[in-house]
């Protein structure tokens, strides 16, 4: 097979990673030193003198960070001794090895832009768990939180709608359920769009009912595999399988997770799967990233909800868990800057776990980037071509377009794209489901 193309990065002036490095992750930066300000009164009152040094100390890694980044000083090592230090300096270490630079040292605009994004994301990480005892600060639970909140009309709307099917599901035939399958997929892609690290932390919350605008957003699908996902389970059932797994790797919490958990629970109540299993992140990531903490969390609200129907999806949610119909997934390879297709050398284990699965869907673009290395691929390159052998399980990516990579199109569509639209990649107006597996 051909040697994939270089990796995106800063170098290119002008290019979406270029602006990522010099804008949107400072300010970024600058959104976390103000949460911590802000929550200085909470850190004395819970911890007294210590809290207050514990802020002073994080900010002053932050604002070191931030100065670091804006003069385009040499990527240091992470000192603190974790689980993934190790990992981290030698992945670090391997990049110094391919360098051409003068002094040898990786720089964060010429280093590949996967590497520099996640690499920012567990400096913060460790300011904060350089500074006990407010360790376990999440600095992005607020705005995690503030979005769940501000989306509340449209998750109600999905909750109700979700129960209203689930009663009537016994008497809808195939083809109903076909298209309520793609309804509820197509719901969890545009759940996509509410990603707060695209907008620097900004709220991006869903302040309309998604289902009324389905059809109007159907032509902005690029790819759409739906077909390829209805035909695989489908399958599965008839061959009356006794247990079908369908994995999600998740991306958003907020208004995002609520769509993931609508078509989860779609998937059971069809007998379309009978457990599903979710992965996400072990530390606070890309801003608005699920984690165990936020999983639970979102459950809960949804649970104490005064909406009846939305009540009652947290209340079957939080039955699957406790019956193992759910279950819930992290590893520390999630926040990793690995590409995928190193996956089976750098975690094996995870790797098998996934090969457990009959489908595994990938959402949001941060595991698009990663399925295909982040590179510079020509659009028209088959997916399962940049996949560059990852392939555990048949798997299909869901995620509106924000970054500047996408394989698999039809030959020119991406250039006809380009000339109408010269930003159609990283406005999260796009969407796709992308499947690869046997057909």
């Amino acid at each position: 097979m051909a040697k994939p193309p270089a990796s995106l990065s800063g170098q290119d002036e002008g290019s979406f990673a270029y602006l990522t490095i010099k804008d949107r992750i400072p300010q970024i930066l600058t959104k976390v030193i103000d949460t911590l300000h802000r929550h200085k009164s909470e850190f004395f009152e819970k911890h007294g003198e210590e809290g207050m040094e514990a802020e002073k100390k994080a900010i002053s890694l932050l604002s070191k960070l931030r100065n670091e980044l804006q003069t385009d000083k040499p990527i240091i090592p992470l000192v603190e001794k974790f689980a993934d230090t190790d990992i981290w300096n030698q992945y670090l270490e391997y990049h110094q090895s391919l360098l051409n630079e003068s002094d040898g040292k990786p720089r964060w605009f010429y280093s590949p832009w996967l590497f520099v994004e996640c690499y920012m994301y567990r400096r913060i990480h460790e300011a904060i768990i350089q500074s006990p005892p407010i360790d376990d600060f999440d600095v992005f639970k607020e705005s995690k939180d503030q979005n769940f909140f501000e989306s509340q009309e449209s998750i109600i709307a999905l909750c109700t709608y979700l129960q209203e099917l689930v009663i009537a599901i016994e008497d809808v035939d195939e083809n109903q359920l076909k298209n309520e399958f793609f309804k509820l997929l197509q719901i969890s892609l545009w759940g996509n769009k509410c990603d707060l690290s695209l907008s620097g932390g900004v709220s991006s919350s869903q302040k309309t009912n998604v289902i009324n605008s389905l059809e109007d957003l159907k032509p902005f699908i690029l790819v759409n595999d739906m077909e390829h996902l209805w035909s695989l389970l489908t399958n599965c059932k008839k061959r009356e399988k006794t247990s079908i797994r369908v994995d999600i790797v998740l991306d958003n919490s907020g208004f995002e997770l609520v769509t993931d958990l609508i078509l989860a629970d779609f998937l059971l109540s069809s007998k379309l799967a009978t457990e599903i299993h979710f992965y996400g992140k072990t530390i606070p990531w890309f801003v608005s990233d699920t984690t165990i903490h936020d999983f639970n969390w979102l459950i809960e609200q949804v649970k104490h909800s005064n909406h009846k129907w939305t009540s009652k999806c947290g209340v079957d949610w939080e039955k699957y868990i406790k019956m193992g119909r759910w279950v819930y997934h992290d590893h520390i390879f999630w926040t990793l800057p690995h590409e995928y297709c190193a996956m089976s050398q750098v975690a094996p284990d995870l790797y098998a776990e996934l090969q457990k699965a009959h489908l595994i869907l990938f959402k949001g673009d941060l595991n698009y980037r990663k399925l295909t290395g982040d590179r510079k691929w020509e659009f028209s390159v088959p997916f399962h071509e940049a996949l560059n052998g990852f392939h555990p399980a048949p798997l299909c990516s869901i995620r509106t377009l924000k970054a500047e990579i996408q394989v698999g199109l039809q030959p020119g569509q991406g250039e006809q794209l380009t000339a109408s639209e010269p930003n159609w990649l990283t406005t999260g107006k796009y969407g796709i489901f992308q499947y690869d597996g046997p057909l």
